[in-house]
């Protein structure tokens, strides 16, 4: 490895989205893999649990009580809830910048985040500090960040179907639908009844109505395209998929606007954001693999609703290939280096 590589480590690389990060930065002409850490595997060749690796990924699994990490440029967290804000204060006083994949910097609002994730946040004063890492929104500040809160996966699909119209101001922000659909993988890499074929096979149901842990993020990320409070009814779904979200978006129309020219001019020059011709409808296996979100607009019967079609990975462009895009602009990399996917087909 040259001596220019930028350094990786990776917190918690046995997880769906743990290896998805290692798929992709296996094959990025910029970044040396420094340590991957696992409690329970440390000291099991990473190729061994994930075969797809074999000849990609030499590291084995180091236990992260004894990891070096303070050597790393970046560090991702591809752990569960609550484990990065226990790490992420000595990093950054040691220089390493830091990539959470999960939701511990994500909401403002320290009070709303310990309500929705049941816990006492080990670092508040670090929450100010975190760039919320949607690419499409953030960018400028993604540059300069030194403490990233990668998006959720829902959070990614619903806020890339409605940025273009509430920045326009073209929509009622009081009356806000996401009816949205999941592949199992969203439910991580972990033994749970729910997840089991027999199960989620076969199945369809709605969860969460009552209130799910990402509609904070949500609503908050939506609040500040419009700059004002937003009404918001998310609906997530489970799907006999393995990966993919769609998100079917609603919303009244409060001004007559050509649709289309607004979501293509939008999103012209955003290479992960595909801005499907007038009257399609995206397919949750046309983005597999990849770090796409695809969208189309449409205008029922020609009446005052809009309804938004947004599909993306959610292990790729709602988590991973976010990550790694962030890490890109944080490095001074073209956005796309490592993400040149094309999605998997059949």
């Amino acid at each position: 490895m040259s001596l220019d590589k930028i350094k990786v480590g990776i917190v918690g690389g046995t997880g769906y989205t743990g290896v998805e990060l290692l798929r992709l930065l296996a094959i990025h002409p910029a970044i040396e893999l420094s340590a991957i850490t696992s409690r329970g595997e440390a000291g099991l060749p990473v190729a061994d649990m994930f075969p797809s690796l074999r000849g990609y990924v030499d590291l084995p699994f180091s236990d992260p009580a004894q990891a070096d990490l303070s050597g790393c440029d970046v560090v991702f967290f591809a752990t569960p809830n609550g484990i990065a804000m226990q790490q992420t204060a000595d990093l950054l006083d040691k220089g390493v910048r830091v990539i959470d994949l999960a939701a511990d910097f994500r909401i403002q609002d320290v009070a709303t985040w310990e309500k929705w994730y049941g816990m006492k946040h080990a670092c508040p004063d670090l929450i100010a500090k975190a760039v919320y890492g949607l690419p499409e929104v953030n960018r400028e500040k993604i540059r300069t960040a030194q403490l990233i809160a990668n998006p959720g996966c829902y959070p990614t699909a619903v806020q890339l179907g409605f940025l273009p119209l509430l920045e326009a101001g073209v929509i009622d922000e009081t009356l806000l639908i996401a009816d949205a659909k999941s592949g199992v993988s969203g439910a991580g890499r972990k033994a749970e009844v729910s997840a089991l074929f027999a199960e989620a096979g076969d199945n369809f149901k709605a969860y969460g109505v009552a209130g799910h842990r990402h509609l904070p993020e949500i609503s908050q990320g939506l609040a500040g395209m419009a700059n004002k409070p937003v009404g918001l009814t998310f609906v997530p779904h489970l799907t006999p998929l393995i990966r993919g979200i769609h998100a079917t978006l609603y919303a009244k129309l409060t001004k007559d606007i050509d649709l289309q020219h607004l979501f293509e001019s939008r999103y012209i020059k955003e290479r992960f954001v595909d801005v499907l011709p007038k009257g399609s409808h995206p397919e949750t296996r046309s983005v597999r693999g990849s770090n796409q979100c695809r969208i189309a607009v449409h205008r029922p019967q020609g009446g005052d609703t809009v309804v938004v079609l947004s599909v993306i990975d959610n292990l790729v462009k709602g988590a991973a290939g976010q990550a790694v895009q962030n890490m890109n602009i944080m490095f001074g990399l073209a956005e796309n280096t490592g993400l040149e996917v094309v999605p998997l087909l059949p």
